[in-house]
Formats: C-alpha cells, sequence, structure tokens
C-alpha cells in the first residue's frame, strides 16, 4: 500500500524528455530525487502520437544531455525513435523515474512543498514542474454545432487516416501539425488545410542548403533568440501573448501544394452543422481535424504563481517568488529551442545548479522535522 507521507529532496513531476533532462543534471550533481510520470512507460507520450510524425530537426539535434541519438546524425526520427530514445535514455541512465503516478496537487506546506500522487503524497524541498507548457485540447466552441455525424477529432487524438470515414476532411490550424496531418490524409480523401500561414524556415529539410545551414540555424535559436536580450523577448512576447504558431518547417506549404491539399482561410463559425470559412465560404465535409492546440492548464498547481495568459511567472524557470519551485521545458523559457528535444539541456542544467544550492549541509531534506518524529521514511498512515 501507498505511503501517506514521505519525504524526498526534490520531485520532478513529468518523465518525458523535459524531465528526464533535469533528472540527468540532478543525478549528476548528486542531488537525491524522483521522477513522477504518469504514464505506464518512458516515452509513451510520443508512443501514442500520429504514425507519420517526423521531428523537422536532425536526430543531432534531438537528443539529451549525456546520450546521443543512435540515428544517422542527418536523419529525422520519428515518434517512436523518440520514444524508444527516452525508454533508453532513462534505463541507460538510471534515472529515478516512477511511472503510473499521476499527480493531482501541488502546494506549499511550511518551508517545502506537498506533493499530492495516486500512489501516496510526498513532501520536497524543491518542485519542479516538467509537464510542458500546453495540456488540454484547444477546440472552438462552434464545434458543438457542426452536425452528429462528422467525425471530428483533435490532432492529440489523431493517429493514421483510418480513423477519417469516407468524404472530405478539414483540418483546421495550419502549423507544423496541422500542415503534415493534411499531408497524411489527402492520400485518401480530398483536404482543406484552414488557417492563417505562420511562415517557414529558409531552407527545406534533407537538401544540400539545409544542411549547409543547419548549424547556422540552430545556434540562432539555441542562443542568439535568447530571453536574455531584447531579441530573445521580443520573439518570446510575439509568440506567447497571445499564443501563435511558430513557422513550420522549409518547404511544407510546396508540398501541401503538389499534394492537392487546398489551403483556405481560417474557419470562424457553422451553418447548418456545416464549418464556415472567414470569407463566408461554406464547406461540405465529413470529417474536422482540430490542429488549433493546447491550453495552459496548472489547476493543478495550488500556488499563485501564474499571470493572466496561464504562464507560470519565472526567470529561465526559477520561481523567485516560490522558493524551490521550477518549471521545465517551457517555450521560450531561455531560448526558441527550449521546448525542443535537443535544446532542454542547457534548461535543465542551469535549473539543477540552482536547485542543488538550496540543499542542506549534509543534503538531507531540511524541512523534514515534525513529520519525522511522527513517521520513518516510507511507513505512515495508508492514503
Amino acid at each position: 500500500m501507498a505511503s501517506r507521507l514521505d519525504s524526498m529532496h526534490t520531485v520532478v513531476i513529468g518523465g518525458s524528455q523535459a524531465g528526464l533532462a533535469t533528472g540527468y543534471h540532478l543525478k549528476r550533481l548528486g542531488v537525491d530525487h524522483v521522477i513522477l510520470d504518469e504514464n505506464d512507460e518512458v516515452g509513451a507520450s510520443w508512443r501514442n502520437r500520429w504514425e507519420s510524425l517526423h521531428l523537422f530537426t536532425p536526430a543531432r539535434y534531438s537528443c539529451l544531455p549525456g546520450m546521443p541519438s543512435p540515428l544517422p546524425p542527418r536523419s529525422r526520427p520519428g515518434k517512436d525513435d523518440i520514444a524508444d530514445y527516452l525508454r533508453t535514455y532513462s534505463e541507460e541512465l538510471d534515472l529515478p523515474v516512477r511511472t503510473a503516478v499521476r499527480v493531482e496537487r501541488v502546494a506549499a506546506e511550511g518551508d517545502g512543498y506537498v506533493v499530492e500522487a495516486t500512489d501516496g503524497d510526498i513532501r520536497a524541498h524543491n518542485v519542479v514542474i516538467a509537464t510542458g507548457a500546453f495540456h488540454n485540447p484547444r477546440i472552438p466552441e462552434f464545434a458543438e454545432t457542426l452536425h452528429l455525424d462528422m467525425i471530428q477529432m483533435h490532432s492529440s487524438e489523431y493517429r493514421s487516416p483510418a480513423q477519417a470515414q469516407e468524404g472530405g476532411v478539414l483540418v483546421v490550424g495550419a502549423g507544423q501539425s496541422g500542415a503534415e496531418i493534411a499531408l497524411d490524409l489527402v492520400h485518401n480523401h480530398q483536404v482543406w488545410l484552414s488557417g492563417n500561414d505562420n511562415g517557414e524556415e529558409p531552407t527545406t529539410p534533407d537538401t544540400f542548403a539545409d544542411r549547409l545551414l543547419m548549424p547556422l540555424m540552430w545556434f540562432v535559436v539555441s542562443r542568439v533568440v535568447n530571453v536574455a536580450n531584447p531579441i530573445g523577448r521580443k520573439a518570446r512576447d510575439h509568440f506567447l501573448y497571445p499564443p501563435r504558431g511558430i513557422p513550420r518547417a522549409g518547404g511544407t506549404k510546396k508540398k501541401l501544394l503538389e499534394a492537392g491539399v487546398e489551403w483556405v482561410p481560417r474557419t470562424t463559425g457553422s451553418s447548418d452543422g456545416h464549418p464556415v470559412l472567414e470569407d463566408g465560404r461554406v464547406l461540405d465535409v465529413a470529417n474536422v481535424v482540430w490542429c488549433t492546440g493546447f491550453v495552459t492548464d496548472y489547476s493543478w498547481v495550488d500556488l499563485p504563481v501564474f499571470d493572466d495568459f496561464g504562464y507560470p511567472t519565472h526567470d529561465r524557470g526559477v520561481v523567485e517568488s516560490q522558493p524551490g519551485l521550477y518549471f521545465m521545458g517551457l517555450p521560450f523559457q531561455s531560448t526558441l529551442s527550449s521546448a525542443l528535444v535537443g535544446g532542454m539541456g542547457r534548461d535543465a542544467e542551469y535549473i539543477a545548479e540552482h536547485l542543488s544550492r538550496r540543499r542542506s549541509p549534509a543534503g538531507s531534506v531540511a524541512f523534514a522535522t515534525d513529520q519525522e518524529s511522527r513517521s520513518a521514511p516510507g511507513s505512515g498512515a495508508v492514503r
């Protein structure tokens, strides 16, 4: 049976790339910690994405600190490649991951925190929230007014074209996910891609120009576009307040046009159960895939650390108003690459080093005092 209240120096919530990168640096610094992941296995969040998904950054830029990707450096990892890599990373580096543990609440308690989880509560000196910034699918309210026999799904639910019924498909949202799903569906359906064009990277993947310029582009997104300078802060504010899609991989628009996908204006409502475009056009489709992104949901974090947009107020992931609280894997946490697999290592190192300075001289949990007199570690009342 689960312990009512354990003590741990640091709890990392989220066992995907952000949490694992943090765990690597915490272990390197000798910080006692545990990584909690709600999935049954490490990498599950990647394995459950659509089948044809591939990263638009090469393998050499899609790995975590301490372990290079096993794939050829110029190859584009698929979703199962990343899932396998994360699982191997966790096992080979012997990171303290507990799977199938869902965190239901984080709150302040004394000079530390209590993490309420499905397998028991944990008192922690530090908490790193590494679940990412976006959690709940964003679907417009008018989706409920579309025909009941129309198949609707969010991009988080999409796996393959087999999920769509016979007839046309409207893909709403023209970011990277929407473009790739449209390309996946157009082989079997007439497809309309709806949304604003946020632009593309200057080079097309797997071309000579891309191989030549990729090191420069990676340097720009991981170093130059940094919130420590005006350029980075302006880019952060542009993309996050309010949230906007980032440019797609180069050449995507050309692929869409060549494949026969029709790019149409934004979808703004419905008429007699059919989706209506911004220009007034009504589309007669049998399927709608909402590639409209996600909204933040930190409702389980019972702490006053969020702004009006639902983002944590932080400095490079450090919440100065709440000592011992950290966030990892946020977009523009420090650079444009912060939310990418290969860009998380620097943020994780910064947080781990900041966190390690909060350790007591003996390396023990400084706040575990009266609780120790009531229950020994690993025992106590059953939740």
